[in-house]
């Protein structure tokens, strides 16, 4: 059984297990914090664990977590992490008042043996209810695994750190190709649909994210590999399309199967395309377009019909056509891989012929 499973078992409500709480590294991972931050939190704002247990280690129970998951909604909609920390304690206050007053202490228990209600000596008053924030992530990412969430509050909060560490932890944990088809991808999408239904808004975030996206996957991939006689990948976006980071996590998960990929990026013009081919003689070229309006079956076409080598034994390409852009428009006799695990399969059965 793997860490990943044993970390599941015997958790109570939240997640938290019921004996003993969280570490402050577990509470990190499932807000999608950096560890750092959340000790940060805790020694600035006073946002630490109601309880404290024997041993070097702190505890973190369901209601510790809460309130730093209100503190993280709080900090993805721009709110500085002071003010948030304020409401926090102000909403934990309240809260803790409600129940004294409702909840009367036992007869057994002295006054001052009873757990003490928090109150921040700076607390402004709370902002009216209607003007409080009551945003999650802030966005809608349905049913997806854990790290998706995590990712995606480290992209609205713009936490560098926090978001290479879990990028690099999913990618670690399940694979390039399963990281990005399950985790990286859905969280894309949902920032797309984000900005898409916020009238430009969180353009940053999206841009943000896949920078640090872009990043994770040259850090993790291995070194290229040398070419080999009819063995090589050519990787390229069509002319006019810029949308490269799909073409990227395909050449890295290609790199980790030691296959010799040559990557060209966006927007590579027709020409230059052309000439990349002759010059590499691949037995495959990926061309890449996320648009209807880019993807184009004359070109297609042209590159599957190039030839090179002696007389006798010439060779073409297979082309392969990738991207949502391509969608309706099919070109006859090359593959249409529908996702990055089919287009790495048809590619390494290309390049074994």
């Amino acid at each position: 059984m793997g860490t990943h499973e044993r970390d599941g078992e015997d958790r109570g409500r939240g997640g938290v297990p019921p004996g003993g709480g969280l570490t402050t590294g577990e509470v990190a991972r499932r807000l999608g914090v950096a560890p750092t931050t959340v000790r940060t939190w805790d020694r600035r704002y006073g946002l630490g664990p109601d309880a404290h247990t024997g041993g070097r280690h702190r505890r973190w129970t369901a209601t510790d977590v809460a309130r730093l998951e209100r503190m993280c909604a709080l900090t993805a909609t721009g709110i500085p992490p002071a003010e948030a920390a304020r409401t926090v304690l102000g909403e934990a206050t309240q809260v803790a008042e409600s129940v004294a007053l409702t909840a009367p202490a036992s007869a057994d228990t002295p006054p001052q043996a009873q757990a003490p209600v928090r109150r921040p000596s700076d607390a402004p008053p709370l902002p009216p209810a209607h003007t409080r924030s009551r945003a999650g992530s802030g966005l809608r990412l349905g049913d997806v695994r854990q790290e998706c969430k995590g990712i995606a509050r480290a992209a609205l909060r713009l936490d560098a750190v926090a978001l290479d560490e879990l990028l690099e932890a999913a990618i670690v944990e399940h694979g390039l190709v399963a990281a990005w088809t399950e985790v990286i991808m859905p969280t894309l999408q949902a920032v797309g649909r984000k900005w898409e239904s916020s009238g430009e808004r969180y353009v940053e975030v999206e841009h943000f994210l896949s920078w640090h996206v872009s990043g994770a996957l040259r850090r993790g991939a291995p070194p290229s590999a040398a070419d080999r006689p009819g063995a090589t990948i050519v990787l390229a976006c069509v002319p006019g399309e810029n949308h490269t980071l799909p073409l990227e996590v395909l050449a890295a998960a290609l790199a980790e199967r030691g296959l010799p990929v040559r990557m060209f990026g966006g927007a590579l013009p027709v020409e230059s395309l052309v000439t990349a081919v002759r010059r590499t003689g691949p037995a495959a070229v990926g061309l890449w377009a996320q648009s209807r309006t880019t993807a184009s079956r004359p070109l297609a076409q042209h590159v599957a019909a190039m030839e090179w080598g002696v007389r006798g034994a010439r060779r073409k390409p297979v082309v392969l056509t990738i991207g949502p852009g391509w969608s309706g428009r099919t070109v006859t006799g090359l593959p249409r891989p529908t996702g990055l695990a089919e287009a790495v399969a048809v590619l390494e059965s290309v390049v074994s012929r």
